[in-house]
Order: C-alpha cells, then sequence, then structure tokens
C-alpha cells in the first residue's frame, strides 16, 4: 500500500524587500518600516505518496528553489505547513554543505552527519559512494579545487548512499556530464521502484517525461498546474512557445575534401567535447531548407548523428505545428529500431537513419520538425535541434482539422 509521505497546504514564503540600507537600518531599529512584501511562493498545496516523482518547473524566478528549500527545511515558511514522513535528503545549491578547505573525504563524514549518517555507516559507505562519483585519487584533495561537476558528483554520490523516503533534487543533473547524468537518472528510477518519493527540479522536460508521473508548474510564485504529467507539460511548452521564436539550429560545415576522413572529421567537429552530436538533418523534396511549400503522400526524413565511441545511439524526430504543440514524436529506442554506422574511425562513429510517415495523414498547414540525439536507452539528451525544419504542408483533402483520421460511416 502507499503512503502519504510529503504533506504541503498553504505554503508562501515573502520576503522584505528595501530601497535602501538606511530604510533597512531604521526597520531593524523599529523607526519605521518602508519596505514591500514580494512573496517568491504562494498558496502551494499538494500531497505525495511513496514511490511518486514530481517534477517541478517553471520560468527563471518562478519560486521552484525557494519552494524546495522549504520542503527540505533549509528555509521557514511565511505561512502554510509542511508534513514529512521519513528521511528527507536534498542536492540544492552546488557544494551547500562542504567545507573548501576540507578534502573530498573529509566531507563525506562531515555530510554525512548533516543528513543523519553516523561516523560508523559512513566509514562502511564510504568506498561506495568514491566508486560512484569517481573521484578517484581527486577525493583525497580539497574541495575547492573540484569544478563545479566534480562538486555534484560528491554530493549526488552522497546524499543517494542510503535510500531516503523523499529525495529532493535541484537542477543538479544539469551541471554534470552526460555519462554521470545517466548514472544519476538510473539511480533515481531504482529508488522510485523501490518506494522512493522524488522531487525533481528541472529545466530538461525530456528528463521530466521520463522521471515523473506529476508535475507542478509555478508562475509567479503560484501554482499554475498541478497533475499529470504530459497534461502539464503540454500547457507548459504551449506557454514558452507563445514567449519564444523557434531557435533554427545553423547548418553543419561541409568537408573540406570529398574523402571519407574528412567527412567524418567535419561531422566530429560538431561534438565540441560532447560524447555525441547530431550532424545532419534533411526531408525528403525539401533537404535542409525551411519554409518550403511539401506536398505529396510520405514524409520522408533522413538525420546524421556522430559519437565518440561504438556506442549505438537513439534518434528522436518530433513533428510539431509550427510554434503550436506537437502532433507526435517517434525514437529509435522506443520502435526498437538501430541506426546504421556508416562511418568508423579509431576515435568516432557516424551513424544514419531514415523515417518514413506514409500517406502523412496532416491537413494543410505550417508544422516544423525538431531532432534529438539520446545515449541508446534514451535516457539523457545529447543533443538537440529544435524546429529545425520548418514546411508548410499541403493536402488533397480541404477539410479543416488537423489530421486525417482512419474512419467508417455506417
Amino acid at each position: 500500500m502507499t503512503t502519504t509521505v510529503l504533506f504541503v497546504r498553504s505554503l508562501g514564503k515573502c520576503y522584505r524587500l528595501f530601497a535602501s540600507q538606511r530604510d533597512r537600518l531604521l526597520a531593524l531599529l523599529g523607526w519605521s518600516d518602508r519596505s514591500r512584501a514580494h512573496w517568491a511562493l504562494q498558496d502551494v498545496t499538494f500531497n505525495l505518496q511513496s514511490g511518486q516523482c514530481l517534477g517541478v518547473i517553471g520560468d527563471n524566478g518562478a519560486g521552484k528553489s525557494t519552494l524546495l528549500k522549504l520542503l527540505a527545511g533549509t528555509l521557514t515558511p511565511s505561512h502554510g505547513t509542511v508534513q514529512r514522513a521519513g528521511r528527507v535528503t536534498a542536492i540544492l545549491e552546488l557544494g551547500a554543505g562542504f567545507h573548501p578547505e576540507f578534502t573530498g573525504r573529509d566531507n563525506l563524514l562531515f555530510g554525512g552527519s548533516l543528513i543523519g549518517l553516523s561516523r560508523e555507516d559512513m566509514l562502511r559507505l564510504q568506498d561506495d559512494i568514491i566508486e560512484f562519483s569517481e573521484l578517484g585519487d581527486a577525493i583525497d584533495r580539497p574541495v575547492k579545487t573540484y569544478s563545479s561537476g566534480m562538486v555534484v558528483r560528491l554530493a549526488f554520490a552522497l546524499v543517494t548512499a542510503v535510500q531516503p523516503e523523499v529525495l529532493i533534487i535541484d537542477e543538479a543533473l544539469a551541471v554534470g556530464d552526460q555519462h554521470f547524468q545517466k548514472k544519476c537518472v538510473e539511480r533515481i528510477d531504482a529508488f522510485r521502484a523501490n518506494g522512493c518519493t522524488v522531487l525533481f527540479c528541472s529545466h530538461s522536460l525530456y528528463h521530466v517525461r521520463q522521471l515523473c508521473d506529476r508535475v507542478l508548474w509555478l508562475d509567479h510564485g503560484r501554482v499554475q498546474a498541478l497533475g499529470d504529467t504530459e497534461t502539464v507539460l503540454m500547457q507548459y511548452e504551449t506557454h514558452v512557445r507563445l514567449q519564444d521564436n523557434p531557435a533554427v539550429t545553423s547548418k553543419p560545415p561541409a568537408p573540406a575534401d570529398g574523402s571519407i576522413a574528412a567527412e567524418l572529421a567535419s561531422k566530429t567537429s560538431l561534438m565540441h567535447g560532447k560524447r555525441a552530436a547530431l550532424a545532419s538533418a534533411s526531408v525528403a523534396g525539401l533537404g535542409e531548407r525551411s519554409g518550403a511549400t511539401l506536398q505529396g503522400s510520405d514524409l520522408i526524413v533522413h538525420v546524421e548523428a556522430v559519437t565518440s565511441n561504438d556506442e549505438t545511439p537513439s534518434i528522436g524526430i518530433m513533428l510539431q505545428l509550427y510554434q503550436g504543440s506537437g502532433v507526435t514524436s517517434v525514437a529509435t529506442h522506443a520502435d526498437n529500431v538501430k541506426p546504421t554506422a556508416v562511418l568508423r574511425a579509431l576515435d568516432s562513429t557516424s551513424w544514419e537513419v531514415t523515417l518514413t510517415f506514409p500517406d502523412l495523414p496532416l491537413h494543410s498547414g505550417y508544422y516544423s520538425l525538431s531532432f534529438y540525439l539520446f545515449d541508446g536507452q534514451g535516457l539523457v539528451v545529447y543533443d538537440e535541434w529544435m524546429n529545425y525544419i520548418q514546411f508548410h504542408w499541403v493536402s488533397p483533402s480541404l477539410t479543416p482539422g488537423l489530421v486525417h483520421l482512419p474512419h467508417r460511416w455506417t
């Protein structure tokens, strides 16, 4: 049976803002208060059951981090209540709780005490934590010498060394490299399967889709939507599209000569130090042009990518209304299909795949295609080209609507 592990009722946080330090001093002395109230969060209410994962999304300044700090207990609410059941661990501000002068190993003992682990427990878990963090000899160097990614590795390995009842993560995966992101996602998924409740704040909507069964959308400190993942993300994506113009990715450079080595080197240069990158995308009849008119029966899309090793990636394609919601999305890992390796070198491999939508049932309108490159399991996003190709589709049908669905009259 599932149990409720987190009760949140009318939660709010208010800050007093002063126009000057003089006004702040006068208020502290009790002579006058010229401050104005700023509600970073207001009237947030929800429950979470064991094993659920709640994604927290919203624009910058929406109140996401404030909410997570209140839930973790590092901030005191101005009104409302939070009730927690069991151990709560959190990764909030980068490196919070670590002493920069101490080594990573010393900080494990220090940080373990902050999350309720005894010295004996930490000594028992220490080797597993260091192995998961992949810090190696750096574990005995001062934390002040660590990069931000190394700090995240240490923090995530520490707080997930023992499964808590509630795990709170605020954008930690955005700092680690793609290899470590994959390890983190797999561990979070395993925790969920074992009944851990997760609050996951991220701007990566793909990871929110993969991990979360409910989503909370905050806007200017208030709940804009709370519900199942797809419903809320569809509303939020529409909100984002109305604010932003689609970003068209520049086309990759052409190889300097026609040799296979030059072609692969040209594609490899697109990775910019990443494990993998999209290399090209085109539509039969359009190439890589945007804004052209397309008509016919089939939509045929060709995508090329390059990886820095022999890992077979997954390629995803989304067909959507121009500046609108998605019509459909497909990915090779979801359909149990593997891209074809066409060029190989010692340190890189080029892949390609062709997707065909036969008898495309779209009614006439303006559409766009977005392209995504994942790891083989579809857990980590290596690269994405949003709204890369736009086109006007002309359908033989003159009826209104979006798609022509199969139907039968009786």
